[in-house]
């Protein structure tokens, strides 16, 4: 077992190095000064070429290889050096000098991506991307031999959702289109008397900050305490990064658009409570991560959601609104109020889409990244070709590509592959909605109570508290007894809506 202890010590401070560097990219996008990027860039790189030889060293796979001989592992033990195993190879493959070159080139250009978008100039942002994708596809190449995958894409998917193939994910993603694409019609059609501009007041954003801390307090997610792991922040796009004691979310305030504000500290606060809540005796262990992103999204959407989206969280909220709002919402009815927070009306921006339309934006993405990754369009082409699938799926007209395929960070960011993960977080929200409505056939009326808490605190012990001990297919089937299966989410959004909409 001592090699065994050694390799969890060396794990443990490569950890330690990677949330330093996640700390350093949470000041980049809130606080850091203009002139600082450079600077910055450089800082990320040489912090990711240190945790990278670190971690790659032959000593560690010296270490690796002794602590796989010990015949007396547990079941945690044997996943964590599963995982060791799996980075190991995948990173002792990729030269140093490679990671430094994405790390840059991820930070310079996510800084482009943000002057390129608040000018609407795609040619200012496409030669950066170009380059990342470059880097991005020279990785990957390299890892695909070690993973064993059979296409590039595969490849990039499986690191943000193990064990998942861009097959399985088609096959779930046609189940989700054949049905949302003809929902939509009928939500639509049913909803068209809704004026959307109803919950369009405005609201000064001293008074949104202090909903903003309310709504986080409500959910479980601490930021006010003297034992506070959590604080809320203010930038271009929502985000949450953190682990266990540390985790900070962001929002983007709109004086005209508090609901937007709303949802989306519902999001990221579910996203926070994940990783406050994985199971503290893996701490800074393998086992102790998240196990996946796409069941990531799946807690920060149900609480988004599942949980408020329903009437019976603005029977309890909406008098507290009205009163963080100077009574801003008091001539409104509640199944108004509700009906209007539940609108379906396919919108050109995603993180603005109501849950009928959410995952055909995240399937047409999944789409070009294939397309582009396996060389059926090229960087340039991408503009044209969101434009297309916008007007096809969704029978929008793109106006500037700021609005279209500017408007996520990911691309920019090099998150390849991660855009599945957002829809697949609706399908396992539909299997963890099924299995509570069985162990807790009330919980409806613990929201309507106030006691969201209750909720928070189910999902953190039936899944969270797993942490990376499945792979997120296991996962789901360990948890709800079902393999990955679209159908209970389109259950569910087709009775709220012919509830809330009488179609």
């Amino acid at each position: 077992m001592d090699a065994y202890n050694e390799l969890m010590t060396k794990t443990k401070e490569k950890t330690l190095l990677g949330l330093i560097g996640g700390v350093a990219n949470w000041d980049l996008e809130t606080y850091m000064p203009p002139r600082g990027l450079n600077q910055r860039s450089e800082q990320l790189a040489v912090m990711s070429k240190h945790i990278h030889k670190m971690f790659t060293s032959p000593e560690v796979g010296k270490i690796l290889g002794e602590a796989e001989k010990a015949s007396s592992l547990n079941a945690v033990q044997k996943r964590n050096l599963y995982l060791v195993r799996i980075a190991y190879d995948e990173q002792t493959k990729v030269p140093g000098e490679l990671v430094a070159k994405l790390a840059k080139q991820r930070a310079l250009t996510t800084n482009i991506w943000k002057k390129a978008k608040a000018k609407q100039d795609w040619k200012m942002f496409e030669p950066d991307l170009q380059k990342l994708v470059d880097l991005s596809r020279e990785k990957t190449e390299i890892i695909m031999k070690v993973k064993g995958t059979k296409t590039l894409y595969d490849t990039l998917l499986d690191d943000y959702e193990r064990g998942m193939t861009a097959g399985m994910v088609s096959q779930v993603f046609k189940e989700l289109r054949n049905s949302l694409v003809p929902l939509t019609k009928k939500c639509a059609e049913a909803s068209k008397d809704i004026d959307p501009s109803l919950l369009r007041k405005i609201i000064p954003i001293d008074a949104q900050r202090k909903i903003a801390t309310d709504l986080a307090t409500l959910i479980g997610y601490d930021t006010t305490s003297d034992e506070a792991g959590g604080r809320i922040d203010e930038t271009e796009h929502p985000f949450t990064t953190g682990y266990y004691d540390d985790v900070r979310i962001t929002v983007k305030y709109h004086e005209d658009d508090v609901n937007s504000m709303i949802f989306a500290i519902l999001h990221e606060g579910g996203h926070a409570l994940y990783e406050q809540n994985l199971n503290p005796d893996w701490k800074f262990q393998p086992v102790g991560s998240a196990a996946s992103y796409g069941i990531h999204e799946s807690m920060s959407r149900f609480v988004e959601n599942i949980v408020g989206r329903t009437p019976e969280f603005w029977q309890f909220y909406l008098p507290r609104l009205n009163e963080l709002t100077s009574g801003a919402f008091s001539g409104i009815p509640l199944d108004q109020f509700v009906k209007t927070t539940n609108l379906v009306s396919p919108t050109k921006i995603r993180i603005e889409a109501d849950e009928v339309t959410y995952s055909l934006h995240v399937i047409i993405r999944f789409e070009i990244e294939q397309a582009l990754f396996a060389d059926k369009v090229t960087v340039s082409e991408l503009p044209s070709l969101w434009n297309e699938k916008y007007e096809e799926y969704l029978g929008l007209e793109i106006q500037n590509d700021s609005e279209g395929v500017m408007q996520d960070t990911h691309w920019g960011s090099g998150l390849y592959g991660y855009f599945p993960s957002y829809a697949l977080g609706n399908v396992y929200d539909g299997m963890w909605l099924e299995k509570l409505d069985k162990d807790m056939p009330d919980w409806l009326n613990h929201v309507s109570a106030g006691e969201i808490t209750t909720i928070t605190k189910w999902l953190a012990e039936n899944i969270q508290h797993h942490a990376s001990l499945y792979d997120p297919g296991d996962l789901a089937e360990h948890v709800t007894g079902k393999k990955l299966t679209a159908k209970p989410f389109l259950e569910y959004v087709e009775q709220k809506y012919l509830n809330l909409f009488g179609f």
